[in-house]
């Protein structure tokens, strides 16, 4: 009867380093996202969460004319984009499950850094 002999020199496996899994991530983990999309100005930045600022056109039928409104949502702020965005960015953010009470959108991308969203670049 033969024996298997074990092999003394077992391959070392390599460690990669890798962002750590994060489920709650449109582009890393689990997180679905559909539904409506937004584009706004961050006016706050907690971990993990970010609040935009907007502007929409609502019609008001009694004096037939348009009224400006400012609209806030709070959207998930992955971690593998919280150091790219900061105050006064300009991202897009999609619509997914409810994460929390307040939290149903998630941030898809940055479009524009805030010395380039405000227009006011002094000379």
């Amino acid at each position: 009867m033969k024996k298997k002999e074990k092999n003394p020199k077992k391959k070392e496996a390599k460690i990669v380093e890798t962002k750590k899994f994060e489920k709650d991530c449109p582009i890393h983990g689990n997180l679905k996202v559909r539904g409506r999309v937004f584009e706004g100005r961050v006016i706050k930045k907690f971990h993990k969460r970010v609040v935009i600022e907007f502007e929409r056109m609502i019609y008001v039928k009694k004096y037939e004319r348009f009224a400006k409104t400012k609209t806030k949502l709070h959207a998930r702020l992955p971690l593998c984009m919280e150091k790219e965005i900061n105050i006064g960015d300009l991202i897009r953010i999609q619509e997914c499950r409810p994460l929390s009470k307040i939290i149903h959108f998630a941030v898809i991308k940055k479009i524009k850094d805030a010395e380039t969203a405000s227009g006011n670049i002094k000379k």
